[in-house]
């Protein structure tokens, strides 16, 4: 078993009507070698490189880090990272080039391969495959915005990464507003399939049910064209997805816009993101601790801040610490 790194965390008392993570401005310049501007808490602008030369930030190796990393790994020289194929900017995308995949999640993988001493092998399936991948042992890591859950503990060991943060989106001009349970009462909401966003929406729907009030109509579509068709169409009310996606979404195509966000842990809890491996695999403790050193020679914050991301980080990666609770307890 995995040992556990303990650390002081805030949590969000209040964990709704959190100041978004991610403010954009501007779309992709070719012009400017394909860019796109940010404006990142809590203040300044960065250009976001979306071209396929990404000339990512690196650091060196820790032998006494790598050391740690199990003997398998270790002769084989490789770190097999899976990641989701969806895009989801400034997550994981496609560069300009429509082939390279890029974002903060890669950006990341890569800095703890550096600091492992081994060579990133970064593998991009569909969402529900990083799980069939990782319990299968054909991949080491999932680094896909993958929220510590009380469930997923049950099969998983995390080293968290960035603070998780959901938004919900909603048509331009719509005058919603989400607070709370009561304001998605009744509502049409689009949800991605098998994520935390999924279960804290059903449990917010559960919540409405109990107190009188309408359940949610939680709707499911194949891709982010089809879910984003059918918000402008007015089909769906609202669609909840990562924060970040959802105000970089908002702002490069200004038909959309960020209505309310909340912990992706739900309420008393700050939810986090983080490194996922099969548990008692023997990766957690390195993976924490390599994200502790980059974290502490500030090549972790040169990432965020790349991204526009800078208002997510973390002071410290915990290896299993709480998250979203089972079955809303």
């Amino acid at each position: 078993m995995a040992t556990t790194v303990v650390t002081r965390r805030p949590t969000a008392a209040a964990a709704l009507g959190l100041a978004g993570a991610l403010v954009l401005a501007g779309c992709a310049n070719p012009t400017d070698g394909g860019t796109t501007e940010v404006a990142a808490a809590p203040g300044g602008k960065t250009k976001i490189n979306i071209s396929p030369d990404q000339n990512r930030v690196t650091t060196g190796k820790v032998d006494s880090i790598a050391a740690e990393v199990p003997e398998k790994i270790r002769e084989r020289g490789t770190l097999e990272i899976v990641d989701s194929s969806g895009s989801a900017a400034p997550l994981t995308f496609r560069a300009t080039d429509n082939k390279t995949v890029i974002g903060v999640e890669p950006d990341l993988a890569h800095l703890v391969a550096d600091v492992l001493g081994l060579e990133p092998h970064l593998n991009t399936v569909s969402w529900e495959n990083i799980f069939v991948g990782l319990d299968s042992g054909k991949y080491d890591v999932g680094l896909s915005n993958i929220t510590v859950t009380e469930e997923r503990k049950e099969k998983y060991d995390f080293a968290t990464y960035r603070e998780d943060n959901l938004g919900f989106e909603a048509k331009k001009g719509s005058g919603l507003k989400v607070d709370g349970p009561e304001d998605v009462a009744g509502r049409t909401v689009a949800v991605g399939s098998g994520t935390n966003q999924e279960k804290l929406l059903v449990e917010w729907s559960k919540e409405n049910e109990k107190a009188g009030r309408k359940p949610v109509d939680i709707k499911y579509y194949q891709n982010d064209s089809d879910t984003y068709l059918a918000l402008q169409s007015g089909r769906v009310d609202l669609y909840l997805g990562p924060n970040p996606t959802a105000a970089y979404h908002a702002a490069t195509t200004g038909k959309t816009e960020v209505v309310g966000t909340c912990s992706g842990a739900g309420a008393g809890l700050q939810g986090l993101i983080a490194a996922t491996t099969k548990k008692d695999n023997g990766l957690a403790k390195p993976l924490a601790d390599a994200l502790d050193h980059v974290i502490e020679n500030g090549t972790y914050a040169k990432v965020l801040k790349r991204w526009g991301l800078s208002g997510e980080a973390v002071r410290k990666s915990e290896v299993n610490p709480p998250g979203l609770p089972e079955n809303g307890s």
